[in-house]
Order: C-alpha cells, then sequence, then structure tokens
C-alpha cells in the first residue's frame, strides 16, 4: 500500500450499517460529537443520526422548535464547527443523517422571524400562508395567541402589557413575548407624541414620518409588493429610530405617550386605550386555557407553542428545506429523519417531492453522489426513513420513496420477546386485585381518546366541524345535517380510529384506508344513542373517504372535500398519540414494559414465529429502515423494559412481592379528600418502575444512591400523573396530590425510614437481574442481526435502565465507553463483571464490526429461521443470515428465569439446564464449523447438523457464530 492510499479515507456507505442517535444542546454540540468519531468508527458505525441541529429557541435542550430552517443552531456550533464535524466523519467514512422537522415551528417569544411578520401585517404577511392559520375560525377573523398567564383582564390591568419602542418598531410586550403593532397604528400613535413636541424642526420630522406611514398601503396582493412594503417600513423605522436617539425631546414625548397608553395599575379605565390598540391587530391575546376551545393555528398536538407549517406549499418547501438542500448538494449531509411524518397533510407527496430535489443534488455534474461499498443500493436517490407508529395490523405504504422507518415497531416486537404469555391472566388477576376494580384496556382507550377530543384537542375538533357543516350545506342532501350533530358524529368515529391516520387525496382513496374508516364509522354508529340520526355518519365517512364527490352527489366542490378529508386526517394522529402514549399509557399499568411508543399494552407478548415474520417482512419490504430498542422519546430504557418483562416469568411472586411492599408502605400515604395519596393505579406503577430501574450496583443501605434514584423516580412520577390526567395534570396540577407522592417516592426511599423494603426490594431485583441482563444482551444480539439498520440510542452500549425524557436524556460516560472499547478483555471476565456494562458493549461492537466485515451478509443476505428441539425450545431465538455461501447463525434465549436456578448471580444459563435442545440447521452448504465472534471458540458442526443450546450459550448468554 503506497502512503497516498493509506490515507484515502474510506468510502462513506450509501446505506447505513448503523447508526448513533446523538441528542445535541448547548454543551454537546459540534465539537463534542467530532472529538467521539474515532470511537464511533472504531466500534463500526457508519453514520451519526443527529436530533435537529437547525436554529431552535434559545436554551432547546432537543431541536424540535425550530424557528430557522436555512440557520444553523448557534448554541450547538457555527458553520466552521460544523465543517470540522462533516471532515472528521468522513475522515473515518462515517455519513451524516438530520432529524428534520418539516411539520411545524417554534412561535411564541420573540425570536420567530416569519411568526412576528404573520403578527405585525396579518394576512397580507407573505408567511402567513405558510403557517396552518384557519382565519375564519375565529369569532373576529383574528389569529388567537394563547400565551397570557391568566385571564386577559387581570393580565391588562396588571399591567403586564406594555406597550414599547425599540428600533423604530411599536410593539406590545409580555414578558418574553412580543406582539408587533400593524403600521395602520403608527400614524395615529406618531401624532400623539407628537401634539408635546413645541413646534420646530423636531415636531415637524416626527410629524413628516407620521405621514408617511400614513401612506403605505399594506394591502399588496403579490409577494413582490409585500417585499417592497418591507423595504419602505423599514426605512421609515430606521429613521424613527435615529431621530429618537438624535432628539431628547422627541425621546420624552414618545416615552410620555407610551407611558400614557399603557396605563397604571391603580386605575382599571387608564387602559382602554391599550385595550383599544390590541383590538385593532391581526392577532387576539388570550389566556393560554383558551387554546383548548378556540385556537385557530394548527400545532404539534396540543402545544401552543408549536405552529403547523403547510409544507404542502412549493414556496414554503424550498425556503425551509434550502439548507439541507445545500448540505445534501455539498455532500455534508447523507440522509434524512422526517419527524412526525403524520402532521403533514400529504405524506407520499411531501417524500416525493424531497426525492425529486435530492435526485438533482446528487445526480448533477459536480454534485457529491453517494458513496458505497456497492454490498446495498438505495433505491431512491437519499436515505430518508420517516418517524411512524404502525399499529399492529398495518404496514407502511409501500409507494412512498423512503427506506421504511425509524423502527419503533421493532423496538415493540423485541421487547415482547421476553413476555410470557402465560403469565397474562394471573398479572391482570393482580393488578386488578390491587385496585380494587377491574381495568378493561378497550373501554379505558376510548375514554381516553374522548378526554383527549373534549379538552386538549377540542379546538381542532371544533374547526373540522364547521368545516363540514359549511359541506353539508353546499346540498340540498346534507342541508339538515347540524353542526352539533356533526360534531359529535366526528368525535365518535374519530374516537374509534384504530390507526394513527388514513392517507385519501382528493385523487384517490386506498382500499385499507377505507376498512379503516369503514370500521371505524361502523363501531361509532353502533355505541351511537337511540335517538341520534345515523345518516350523519354516512355524511362524515362519505366526507373522511371523498365519496361526496365520487358518486356524482349534487353540490359538493370537490377542493372542499378533499381539504376537509385531508386537514381530518392531520387531527387523528395527535389524537391517537395524546390519548395513548400520553395517556392511556400512564392509566394502565398491568405491565408497564408493554407501555412504549409504538406499542400496544392489550397484546401481552410476541411469539418467536411472529418476530421471525416480521423480520421476514422488513427484509421484503423495508430492507434499509431502522431497527432500534432505544430512542429519545422512549418511555422506558432497553434494559428497563425487558427487566420488567421477566415480571411475567414469576407474576404469583410478583403479587405477593407488591401486596407486601404497600402494607410496608400504607403509613407513608396521606389521605386526600377522602382518597389515598399516592392513589392505587399510581402506587403499583412506582413499585414496577423500582424493579426495572433500580442500579445494579445499589446497595439498599446507600442513602447518597437511594437519594440520587428517588430524585429520578420522583421527576418520572411527576411526568406520569400529570399525563394520566387521573389526579392531576399538566394544565391545572394538583399540588396537594403531588406533594403528597413526592414525600411518599421519598419516603420508601429513604434507609432510616424504610430499610425493610429496601431490603425486600433490593432482593426482588437480585431475583430477576439476571434474566433481565440475559434479556437484554438477547435483544441486542437480535437487532444486530436482523434486517434492517441497527441503531444505537447514545450510550446504551452499556446498560440502558433510564425512564422517559429527560431522565433518557442524561449525558453518557463518553470517556468510559471509548476506554472500555479500547481493552481486550477476556469474554469470560466481562461476564463475571456483568454489572459495569461492558458485556452489553462487546455484544454490540461485535455485532457491529461483523456488519463492517461483511455488509452485503446483513444488507441483502436471506433470513432463515432456525428449528429449535428439546424440552426448552421455546426459550430460543435462532435464525441465520446467508448469502453466496457465507453465513451468520444468531443464537438469542428468552424466558430464562426458570433456568438460571435459585440465587443466580450472573446472567448465565447453566448448560445442563437446556438438557436435550439442540438447534436444527438447514443445509451449511459445505461449512465444517463456526466460529464464535463473542467468544472466539470454534464449534465443529456435526454432520446431521444438531448444535445443543447447551454447548453454544455455556461461555456467554448469547451467541454469534460465523461460517464461510
Amino acid at each position: 500500500m503506497t502512503t497516498a492510499d493509506a490515507q484515502t479515507p474510506p468510502p462513506i456507505p450509501a446505506v447505513p450499517r448503523a447508526t448513533v442517535r446523538l441528542q445535541l444542546r448547548a454543551g454537546f454540540g459540534f465539537d463534542a460529537v467530532r472529538a467521539l468519531v474515532p470511537y464511533f468508527a472504531a466500534l463500526g458505525i457508519s453514520h451519526v443520526y443527529a436530533s435537529p441541529f437547525l436554529r431552535a429557541r434559545s436554551g432547546s435542550a432537543h431541536g424540535y422548535d425550530i424557528i430557522d430552517h436555512a440557520a444553523l443552531n448557534p448554541e450547538i456550533g457555527d458553520e466552521a464547527a460544523f465543517d470540522a464535524l462533516v471532515a472528521a466523519l468522513h475522515a473515518h467514512g462515517l455519513g451524516l443523517i438530520l432529524d428534520f422537522v418539516p411539520n411545524h415551528m417554534g412561535v411564541g417569544g420573540d425570536d420567530n422571524p416569519w411568526w412576528l411578520d404573520v403578527l405585525e401585517w396579518g394576512r397580507a404577511s407573505p408567511y402567513a400562508p405558510f403557517f396552518d392559520i384557519n382565519w375564519e375560525a375565529g369569532a373576529d377573523g383574528r389569529l388567537l395567541l394563547p400565551v397570557l398567564g391568566d385571564q386577559y383582564g387581570a393580565v391588562l390591568e396588571r399591567g403586564e402589557l406594555v406597550l414599547s419602542l425599540a428600533e423604530g418598531a411599536f410593539s406590545v410586550r409580555y414578558f418574553a413575548h412580543r406582539f408587533p403593532l400593524c403600521l395602520k397604528e403608527y400614524p395615529r400613535l406618531l401624532r400623539l407624541a407628537a401634539e408635546t413636541v413645541e413646534a420646530g424642526d423636531d415636531r415637524q420630522r416626527l410629524g413628516g414620518l407620521a405621514t408617511a406611514f400614513a401612506a403605505l398601503d399594506p394591502g399588496g396582493s403579490t409577494v413582490q409588493r409585500q417585499a417592497l412594503l418591507r423595504r419602505e417600513a423599514d426605512e421609515l423605522k430606521s429613521r424613527l429610530a435615529r431621530l429618537v436617539e438624535e432628539s431628547a425631546p422627541v425621546r420624552a414625548a414618545i416615552e410620555g405617550m407610551i407611558a400614557q397608553i399603557n396605563g397604571r395599575p391603580d386605575d382599571p379605565a387608564s387602559f382602554q386605550d391599550l385595550h383599544g390598540l390590541l383590538e385593532r391587530q391581526s392577532y387576539r391575546v388570550a389566556f393560554w386555557r383558551v387554546a383548548a376551545d378556540e385556537i385557530n393555528y394548527r400545532r404539534f398536538f396540543d402545544v401552543n407553542e408549536l405552529a403547523g407549517l403547510r409544507m404542502e406549499r412549493p414556496d414554503l418547501f424550498e425556503l425551509s428545506h434550502q439548507l439541507v438542500f445545500r448540505l445534501i448538494g455539498e455532500g455534508k449531509l447523507q440522509g434524512l429523519r422526517i419527524d412526525h411524518i403524520d402532521g403533514l397533510y400529504d405524506p407520499r407527496a411531501y417524500c416525493e417531492q424531497l426525492q425529486t430535489r435530492a435526485a438533482y443534488l446528487t445526480d448533477r455534474p459536480g454534485a457529491a453522489a453517494p458513496a458505497g461499498s456497492g454490498a446495498a443500493r438505495l433505491s431512491e436517490p437519499l436515505y430518508v426513513v420517516v418517524e411512524k407508529i404502525l399499529a399492529r395490523h398495518e404496514h407502511l405504504r409501500e409507494e412512498w420513496p423512503v427506506a421504511g422507518t425509524t423502527g419503533y415497531e421493532f423496538m415493540v416486537m423485541a421487547a415482547g420477546l421476553y413476555v410470557d404469555p402465560a403469565a397474562e391472566a394471573a398479572l391482570t388477576e393482580t393488578y386488578e386485585q390491587f385496585l380494587g376494580r377491574e381495568a378493561p384496556y378497550e373501554e379505558m382507550l376510548l375514554e381516553a381518546k374522548r378526554l383527549i377530543l373534549a379538552r386538549n384537542l377540542s379546538a381542532e375538533l371544533n374547526v373540522l366541524a364547521r368545516e363540514l357543516h359549511g359541506i353539508a350545506q353546499q346540498s340540498w342532501a346534507s342541508r339538515d345535517h347540524t353542526l352539533t350533530g356533526i360534531r359529535r358524529a366526528l368525535t365518535d368515529i374519530v374516537a374509534q380510529f384504530q390507526v394513527y391516520r388514513t392517507y385519501v387525496t382528493g385523487e384517490q382513496v386506498a382500499d385499507e384506508d377505507r376498512r379503516y374508516i369503514d370500521w371505524a364509522v361502523g363501531r361509532a354508529r353502533k355505541a351511537a344513542a337511540a335517538a341520534v340520526d345515523l345518516s350523519v355518519y354516512d355524511f362524515v365517512a362519505a366526507a373522511l373517504t371523498t365519496d361526496l364527490v365520487r358518486d356524482g352527489r349534487p353540490g359538493y366542490r370537490a377542493e372542499d372535500v378533499a381539504r376537509f378529508a385531508m386537514k381530518a386526517q392531520q387531527l387523528t394522529g395527535p389524537v391517537m398519540a395524546k390519548s395513548v402514549e400520553d395517556t392511556l399509557f400512564y392509566r394502565y399499568a398491568r405491565l408497564v414494559s408493554l407501555n412504549e411508543v409504538g406499542g400496544d399494552p392489550d397484546r401481552f407478548g410476541v411469539s418467536p414465529a411472529a418476530f421471525h415474520r416480521a423480520n421476514q417482512e422488513r427484509l421484503r419490504r423495508w430492507p434499509h429502515q431502522l431497527v432500534t430498542l432505544a430512542t429519545h422519546d422512549h418511555k422506558r430504557g432497553a434494559d428497563t423494559r425487558v427487566r420488567i418483562d421477566v415480571l411475567s416469568e414469576l407474576p404469583e411472586e410478583w403479587g405477593r412481592r407488591v401486596v407486601r411492599w404497600s402494607r410496608m408502605n400504607r403509613l407513608k400515604k396521606r389521605e386526600i379528600e377522602g382518597r389515598p395519596a399516592p392513589g392505587r393505579n399510581d402506587e403499583y406503577l412506582l413499585y414496577q418502575t423500582l424493579a426495572g430501574a433500580w442500579p445494579l450496583h445499589l446497595d439498599p443501605a446507600d442513602a447518597d444512591g437511594l437519594a440520587a434514584l428517588a430524585d429520578r423516580v420522583h421527576g418520572y412520577m411527576l411526568k406520569a400523573v400529570r399525563e394520566s390526567k387521573y389526579r392531576s395534570n399538566w394544565a391545572m396540577p394538583d399540588t396537594g396530590y403531588e406533594e403528597a407522592l413526592e414525600r411518599f417516592v421519598r419516603a420508601i426511599l429513604d434507609p432510616e425510614r424504610s430499610a425493610a423494603f429496601l431490603e425486600d426490594m433490593a432482593g426482588f431485583v437480585a431475583l430477576i437481574a439476571p434474566a433481565g441482563a440475559v434479556n437484554g444482551l438477547s435483544q441486542v444480539l437480535l437487532t444486530l442481526t436482523s434486517p434492517g439498520v441497527p441503531d444505537l440510542y447514545q450510550g446504551t452500549e452499556y446498560w440502558d435502565f433510564s425512564l422517559v425524557d429527560p431522565d433518557n436524556r442524561r449525558d453518557p460516560d463518553w470517556a468510559a465507553l471509548a476506554a472500555s472499547l479500547r481493552a481486550e478483555v477476556p469474554a469470560e471476565e466481562l461476564l463475571a463483571h456483568w454489572r459495569d456494562g461492558r458485556i452489553k458493549q462487546h455484544v454490540w461492537a461485535t455485532g457491529l464490526r461483523l456488519r463492517c466485515d461483511d455488509p452485503a451478509l446483513f444488507a441483502l443476505g436471506d433470513y432463515l429461521p432456525v428449528e429449535t428441539v428439546g424440552p426448552q425450545a421455546d426459550r430460543v431465538m435462532a435464525f441465520l443470515r446467508r448469502r453466496e455461501g457465507r453465513l451468520a447463525l444468531t443464537v438469542a434465549p428468552r424466558l430464562v428465569l426458570p433456568l438460571l436456578g435459585p440465587g443466580a448471580e450472573r446472567p448465565a444459563v447453566p448448560a445442563e439446564a437446556w438438557a436435550d435442545t439442540a438447534l436444527v440447521l438447514p443445509d451449511p452448504g459445505g461449512i465444517t464449523a463456526l466460529r464464535d465472534l463473542l467468544t472466539g471458540a470454534t464449534l465443529p458442526l456435526p454432520g446431521d447438523g444438531r448444535l445443543p443450546v447447551g454447548r453454544l450459550l455455556a461461555p456467554l448468554p448469547v451467541a454469534l457464530l460465523v461460517g464461510g
């Protein structure tokens, strides 16, 4: 090899071999990631998959509140730091994938120039069409701004709304919020000030500015005309700013005028002028609680500070993607993860538009075409995955030009393998007996959906109902459907949806979409009150499917019906997400490891056969999508989840323990309004949380360690009770209940007050932790060898006993991770010290290096389930990846608690416990021996192809064997 060859950087694969998800923020930006690139390369990562790094709201911990798509986030780093990171990545053969946010922007405050322009210019703003605002939905045609911390009148009379002038621009301020005034107010304000200036040059200049502002015509109908108006207005504002700076009399006059308008808290009548000023704006400032009923801009779920974008507009698409497209064209960005794809008006059209632009950028003279090893090729110009939650029976639409999803469904399937379905009845009984009532999942799900529609997303439902009522009035066939009836039918139907959304357009309705809608409508009709006119359900169904204009019915405007159907689809997803993930998952706690993003708590476990089918389906349809065990959005860390799964292997013991703990801790509870605090459901959730998240090295007498755990668990439980919306919530927190909950958590984790409970809890964790660790290693191996692209969440190479965010976004110990990867430690020693997590990193690193050495085997190789026979056959997952004479055999145990033996201290199943259980390999194609990459041992392949499981899993609890 020549010196030049040695310095040639390795190519970046067009299809990722493996990604690492990183959460960037202030303090962990481009420079910090650059320092970690050698570690990621050594680990076997091919692409860094970064959280949003475009300009977000100052102090953002997640980056999803974008305020400028055309700039990098300065808190993460400038362009020089970004380029240095890219150079480091490329030097090691790594690519970069960006988590991109097309659905919404951060609004409110004083930092989004597009939003501020809309406030100042109203509907005339060229940016007004970018935001999904329904101006007609407001009672007075204005944009509702639900930002006030109290009733508008109270805020006004306290003097918290303050008129001000800064840099020649008039605004009303409310703490961090700024509400620009429309230009038509400037002449009156300036003339009021001029009246108090002595006659002369200053007064003349101020009056001249008033006249000049009055001459501006803000009604320009084109973007070009609006741009000219901006220049004229900005010039006048600059002149005003200079005059105020240069002339003390003018400055004093304007300050006096502002003081007069701002009023005095001791004189409510003095705020009349300020109130009138605000009433003449294109917006209406309001108490934040008003949003649920009256907001008229689409939000990200029910977050007022995140306003939905109309990304279907070509001009917005180009403007919001200009930086991303430049980075793609320059070869600095190799892929995109599209956040909240279901929030878009037409997801398929968006993805097609994205790939069309990418094709021009990556396939033209001088462009940076994707590099690759040739092992696998993209079917589209750009690697794109979408954040999409699929129902159990749902598939990602194959016509979408993407590589697949971000892998929630794999995470759920993998964790479900370690749940024993035989325990379902016992755990249900334990749970309901602890609660003292039944907990019917389907009824609770419907109740949660109706709650969200009635409380959190009522305004969005109202907008849709009014829009559909307007359509009903277009034809005599539906004129008698009332607004109330339509709203009720919409509520009933949306509450019955079993998928996040359908994808009906004005041009087509797929058969599966029609099935989902028909099913929901049928369930809604069946549940409707006897006195209800059922024909309204048929009308709503015909609108949702756009059959109103497909069946030759008279009077309906096709564009109105299509718009309604597509806007309705943007509501069903948030309803599902808020009711399931953010409500029911904290209300229904039978086995909380099942309560995961993309999961179905009513589905008790996953069989090996179902897992194999899912893998085969992924290889056929989406071979390059992500497969993951942990994300920035997960409810519980990967190892927390599968340790809780172990409860299904000892349901009777769990039932005894939870009753005992409740008895031990009963005196630490309080009673609030005749009800215990915490309540039974929260207490049951708490015990599962402790069992799952208890640190492996925590001694029950370690006061400092327990205090740290109490901080984490209290933060989690506070979020849980607010999300559940039973005893508290985010909108109206019950401080009494929350204080009682915190006292309870801290009391039971206080070694001086709860020594007996802590000893018992620690003993129970010691009982289940080795089996949980086997599960943890097993699911890692499955992730590494299943079809798809393994996605590693930051720091979860070690044990991941995290809880929901922000707990799952704590900083990893990067130095320790890098040091243990460099060290060459025998596998047996890693197993002996399994609690430190290095054994898990060893499995990750071994699997990733195999993917580096043989990418085609995993990107294109066949997937063959391996038959298992013998007394413990159901406790083993095994499959082959095979291509062109090479193979990799995965052996991953499950449900091993009964095999570990009493008092097991290590996650190692004795060989004799497997008895005669064996794998029966298909024709090995001439291969006579297999090498276990995790241990280095070589195993001869018997002529009959039978491999004893006890022998395979004697050194380590999992095995990855290769041949050929």
